[in-house]
């Protein structure tokens, strides 16, 4: 019997401890608040990050540290966060990039859409399907045309397979049945060079990227991948106008907090990234880079990333696709 009770007492000792790390863990924590960002300095994504951090930390009397953990096409960045303490004390600033690699990277130890908490969406960027002045191309038409007569024959870059700008043309190519030979590359910047060069025929860029380029001549903008034209390119017209395809392709930015945060900490997070969005300042930091500051509930940003992952799961799996 002694024995017995003895065990029992273990037990409910063990019981207990574990119970108390599960409750500490919940604790909101008094520390600073690390907002990692699982890319380089200087995308959107880190902009998103540095603009909000300074204006959360004011309003939760907490320092705000943005912290780069780039690598593998944001998993370990992400990762970080989805085996951080629930306690309010890391949450991740990403893109809807993290969906895409739900489906390329089924090896994956954790589920990026599953192992993690939405917080609020911040805002959404467009890309525009631009091709180098040599080409000929003035319409997304002229580009599926000659794509059909010639298929294979023309080409088109990303930063690497994976990326959105590759994902946004296979469903581009997907929608007007048409093909073009994807050539990857390591990174924004050598792709562009070489579509400035015109050794590729087309891509994909998000506004802030092309726009100068677009502006100065430098490349043609056949069609934004959105459901409406953009304020900074108002002569652009979508895909849909442009005869190529209803294509939508815009991407969601948003915030995230690890599996298990109480949900009075994650509102409390949701209404000040809310109201920090709807600043002057803000909104005017994200316009200059092609980027409209949205935002909505934890639950409305939920189901987005849901139905997203969806969708790019199905693009995935039908054209093979399949990280590097």
């Amino acid at each position: 019997m002694t024995i017995l009770n003895s065990k029992i007492r273990r037990a409910v000792a063990a019981l207990g401890l574990v119970v108390a790390a599960g409750l500490a863990a919940a604790q909101p924590a008094e520390g600073p608040i690390r907002l990692i960002v699982p890319f380089t300095p200087g995308t959107g994504i880190d902009l998103i990050a540095r603009t909000v951090g300074p204006k959360l930390s004011e309003r939760l009397k907490r320092p705000v540290v943005v912290e780069n953990r780039a690598g593998a096409s944001g998993n370990i960045g992400t990762e970080a966060v989805v085996r951080a303490a629930p306690d309010g004390s890391t949450l991740l600033v990403s893109v809807n990039t993290l969906v895409m690699n739900r489906s390329l990277y089924p090896q994956l130890s954790f589920d990026p859409v599953r192992d993690l908490e939405p917080v609020s969406l911040t805002s959404w960027g467009q890309l525009i399907l631009v091709t180098h002045p040599r080409s000929g191309f003035k319409t997304a038409t002229d580009l599926v045309t000659a794509a059909r007569n010639a298929p294979g024959k023309l080409n088109y870059a990303s930063p690497g397979v994976g990326t959105p700008h590759h994902l946004s043309m296979e469903l581009f190519k997907t929608t007007a049945k048409v093909f073009l030979t994807h050539i990857p590359y390591r990174g924004t910047g050598p792709a562009v060079t070489d579509m400035l060069g015109g050794q590729v025929d087309a891509m994909f860029l998000p506004i802030h990227v092309a726009l100068p380029q677009v502006r100065s001549g430098r490349l043609v903008a056949l069609g934004i991948g959105s459901e409406k034209r953009h304020p900074l390119l108002p002569d652009v017209p979508t895909l849909s106008e442009a005869k190529a395809g209803d294509v939508n392709v815009d991407m969601w930015y948003g915030i995230f907090a690890p599996k298990g945060m109480p949900a009075a900490q994650i509102a409390t997070l949701n209404r000040e990234i809310n109201d920090i969005l709807r600043s002057e300042d803000v909104q005017k930091a994200f316009a200059g880079q092609g980027m409209d500051p949205a935002s909505n509930t934890p639950d409305a940003f939920g189901r987005l990333v849901a139905k997203d992952a969806d969708r790019w799961a199905a693009l995935i799996k039908s054209q093979g696709i399949k990280a590097e």
